[in-house]
């Protein structure tokens, strides 16, 4: 059972319905009250027969957002390496939440702050970025990460030409999953009494959260599964599966994943990642407001989703923490309204094609080659089995790339391989990975960059669809409606 440490010295207050007397703090700035956020038990939306899932409300910090530990850490990290003088600006690309912090923290310190975000993010976010006083920059959304115009180079640039500024750099510093190593991975290893809850289910945007906590439990010897989420369309579950980067597409979630590869994502401490899509972050946000009382953003309505999810797999007796990292202030004109809902199709639960696994045979074997086997082999398994591509893996059984029936014909017409090459040396990337329980409509973002879909459960290959596959199923769809 998680319990929270209270300082007697404090002024104190107490609730009338359950009679305990608990202590508020008396601090010298805002900044003193970041942290010490409570786990809150979910009792409505979780299943019965189920584990115990707690919400960790980290959109209770005062800017809103877990990201205030992070922002007010590396702004101090970077004082004290004489990285940012009186004066200075601080300058980060940003999604909103780590920019809250961020300008927080320039406010009560006396800095300018410049921050970029991309163009999907809520008007909320943007106005409370100004209002803070800070300057902020809009980008478009949907550039590759090497375009000058993506938010994290337009950042650098702003940096380099500003003088006398900090770049945070979020997405690489390794003081972010030091921030998150000795504040809330510390933090949430004292309130479970040394440890003592089964997994810890927590977003991966920079990544710096998840492998900050992850880091703390693994030194301190705790058994917690340490469980990262990515949504669809982010690069962190494929580069967790298989060492490698997908071809990322847009999502409207906020906050949660990333199109390149973060030096802040540690996956080393992390034991598991799970895949979540827009309406399943959407629809169970609504449902904590409603149901739990908790205003909490649409990442932490994926936290959530994962961690009851996960708490329905392991049973009675265990107990599940979902970090929820910001605010529902930041999403009143976005998810939180019903026309916004309506308009992107989130409120017709039953209007949909299916979810991945209806594309899939029951027991189905899935055909691969290991990646030092030769060409031939390939060859072989695709002509026996009359498919066009097959999945390499690596020895652990991994999938580490994909061979199509044009790469081998291309590479014999062109004599850049023979027969007994080496399948690693003829793979191409695989475009993207899904969970079999991700919607089918998800396998369009996918098709877009003309792959295939591996459809991975854990460390198994469950199948693989092609675009084939889903004009069968929606013949299928199609001839019962």
């Amino acid at each position: 059972m998680p319990t929270r440490p209270y300082d007697e010295s404090m002024q104190t207050a107490t609730n009338p319905d359950t009679a305990q007397t608990r202590t508020a703090p008396i601090v010298d700035n805002i900044l003193e009250a970041i942290g010490n956020t409570p786990l809150v038990k979910l009792n409505k939306i979780v299943e019965p027969g189920s584990a115990t899932v707690y919400a960790k409300c980290e959109f209770m910090n005062p800017a809103g957002s877990i990201k205030d530990r992070m922002a007010s850490y590396i702004i101090n990290r970077a004082e004290e390496e004489g990285l940012l003088k009186p004066g200075g600006t601080i300058v980060e690309n940003t999604s909103g939440n780590t920019g809250m912090g961020a300008a927080m923290t320039a406010a009560v310190k006396g800095y300018k702050a410049v921050f970029t975000m991309p163009d999907k993010m809520s008007q909320e976010k943007i106005d409370g970025l100004r209002a803070f006083g800070a300057t902020v920059i809009i980008t478009p959304t949907d550039v590759p990460g090497d375009s000058p115009d993506h938010y994290v180079n337009v950042a650098k640039r702003v940096a380099e030409e500003t003088p006398n500024s900090f770049y945070m750099d979020q997405y690489h510093s390794q003081w972010n999953i030091e921030a998150h190593e000795v504040l809330t991975g510390k933090e949430l290893y004292e309130q479970t009494d040394g440890g003592k809850v089964d997994a810890i289910v927590v977003g991966t945007g920079t990544g710096g959260t998840v492998s900050g906590i992850g880091r703390y439990f693994k030194k301190m010897g705790a058994k917690t599964q340490i469980i990262g989420v990515d949504p669809l369309g982010s690069v962190h579950y494929h580069f967790f599966k298989t060492g490698t980067l997908p071809t990322p597409y847009v999502y409207k979630v906020e906050g949660l994943g990333e199109d390149i590869k973060c030096e802040a994502f540690d996956p080393s401490v992390v034991d598991e990642m799970y895949q979540v899509n827009d309406y399943e972050c959407f629809t169970t946000a609504r449902r904590l407001t409603r149901e739990e009382g908790l205003f909490a953003g649409g990442s932490s309505g994926g936290m959530v989703h994962i961690a009851c999810q996960v708490a329905k797999e392991m049973g009675p007796g265990k107990t599940v923490i979902a970090i929820c990292p910001d605010s529902g202030t930041r999403y009143v004109t976005k998810y939180l309204s019903d026309e916004w809902m309506k308009m992107h199709g989130f409120l017709e639960p039953e209007k949909g094609l299916g979810l991945i696994e209806d594309l899939i045979a029951p027991g189905a074997s899935v055909v691969t080659i290991p990646e030092n086997a030769p060409v031939s082999e390939a060859v072989h398994a695709l002509r026996e089995n009359g498919i066009s591509q097959v999945p390499v893996v690596n020895s652990d059984g991994k999938p580490i790339g994909i061979i199509h029936e044009v790469d081998v014909l291309r590479g014999l017409h062109g004599n850049s391989i023979a027969m007994n090459t080496p399948a690693k040396d003829i793979m191409n990337p695989i475009g993207g990975l899904l969970h079999p329980k991700a919607r089918v409509e998800e396998l369009y973002g996918i098709f877009e960059t003309d792959h295939v879909a591996i459809v991975i459960d854990g460390a198994d290959i469950k199948g693989v669809v092609s675009k084939i596959d889903l004009i069968e199923h929606l013949g299928k769809i199609n001839s019962k409606s």
